[in-house]
């Protein structure tokens, strides 16, 4: 079954307003997507470096303590030296 849409029965001063709108709000959606484009570029984090990976194993320091960027991560039981 077909029908009849009613906007196209519209009158001709409805319809060129119609389309003006839809072509406005096509524009404004293609330049915001643009700017998000934009915006996710300049936002992108920084790279980090390598984490550094340090081990103690020195006269008064926790023995066995393992550090990644200065946190310690863990200990390493019954180990002494590396």
């Amino acid at each position: 079954m077909q029908r009849e849409l009613p906007y196209l029965e519209a009158a001709p001063e409805a319809r060129r307003a119609r389309e003006l709108a839809a072509t406005a709000l096509r524009a404004a959606g293609a330049a915001l997507d643009r700017l998000a484009l934009r915006l996710v570029r300049i936002e992108a984090p920084a790279t980090r470096p390598d984490p550094m990976l340090e081990y103690h194993a020195e006269a008064g320091a926790p023995e066995g303590a393992l550090y990644v960027d200065g946190q310690l991560v863990g200990r390493l039981e019954g180990v002494s030296r590396l």
